[in-house]
């Protein structure tokens, strides 16, 4: 385990990102640093960059402070790489490999880290609550312990997914002890939808086909749609998840289009399914039961070549007495 403090202790400026597509784990995790660097280090300029962060995160404090212009900037004392290996900090990456010292934390299944010190480790349940870890609770106040919370529970599903541990729950129990409106945080930033996302999470659903003998589904939203609707691929998030709520289904894949032949994946799972190995398959990453990749070729050889892999899985989940064939 690294020492933050100790890390960072004669430096003068100090940079930290996140992955392309910021969800809320970057997010929290990039603004909570952020944050606790600043309380114990004032000596130091922190600056946070991302790609611009969805809207429904403008409630953390720090928000409006994050730099997506990603302007020129001369060699940080200290980068951090924040939920991702340095390939996925987008137009950040430059900052982080120009650094005198990177640090990498992440909870992604990696052989090793991009930095010059490195915390990574695959059984957390978020980047979130590896931070958690490196931080000194008397040093926490109620803007850190909000970040905190954030990543933790978009990357476990509100402490449903199978990363969640006994320590995640000790961790979120510890963190709305500092007394924000952790309800509301989780209505406004999970739950919450626009009436424009309504609409298309609606259509998806409604043009949704199940396949695998009713094992999987698919749905997906193509750019002329997108633009009938006014919609951004922020106003997508939660479809893939609706869509494995549905009984019976193991495994949920939700494509929209993002060029010309050129398709975002996004994969639920149950436990029959281990979609971060798809999708690494497929040059993305993720969890065991969430994860994503971009994908080229038409809608129906995205789904093709991704059904030939969940088939694998789910068969043999079940057993060779009884799995059943490709119709459905």
């Amino acid at each position: 385990m690294i020492h933050l403090l100790e890390e960072c202790r004669d430096a003068k400026r100090i940079g930290i990102s996140g992955h392309i597509r910021p969800d809320g784990d970057c997010v929290g995790a990039v603004l909570a640093l952020g944050a606790y660097l600043e309380k114990c280090l004032p000596q130091a300029q922190v600056l946070m960059f991302l790609e611009r962060p969805p809207v429904v995160f403008r409630g953390l404090k720090g928000w409006e402070r994050i730099i997506t212009d990603f302007p020129k900037q001369p060699a940080f004392d200290v980068f951090f790489a924040l939920d991702t290996d340095a390939e996925r900090l987008g137009a950040a990456e430059p900052y982080f490999r120009e650094a005198k010292k990177k640090i990498n934390i992440d909870h992604h299944l990696r052989a090793e880290g991009s930095g010059d010190v490195n915390d990574i480790d695959p059984g957390a349940g978020s980047t979130c609550e590896l931070i958690y870890d490196l931080m000194d609770e008397e040093r926490m106040d109620r803007d850190i312990a909000m970040a905190l919370y954030t990543g933790i529970i978009h990357d476990t599903g509100i402490f449903q997914y199978s990363c969640t541990t006994p320590a995640t729950l000790q961790k979120g129990a510890k963190l709305i002890g500092y007394g924000f409106d952790f309800p509301r945080l989780i209505q406004e930033t999970f739950y919450e939808k626009t009436y424009v996302q309504a609409q298309i999470m609606g259509r998806a659903l409604m043009e949704s086909i199940r396949f695998l003998d009713g094992r999987c589904i698919v749905s997906v939203v193509e750019k002329k749609t997108m633009d009938f609707y006014g919609a951004s691929s922020a106003d997508l998030d939660g479809i893939v998840n609706q869509l494995r709520n549905i009984k019976g289904v193991s495994c949920a894949v939700f494509l929209h289009q993002t060029g010309v032949l050129e398709y975002k994946a996004s994969l639920r799972s149950d436990e029959k399914v281990n979609v971060a190995q798809i999708a690494a398959f497929f040059g993305g990453g993720g969890h065991a039961r969430a994860a994503g990749c971009t994908m080229r070729g038409t809608f129906h050889d995205c789904i093709n070549n991704l059904s030939l892999h969940i088939e694998r899985q789910l068969n043999a989940a079940q057993g060779p007495s009884d799995g059943p064939g490709r119709n459905g």
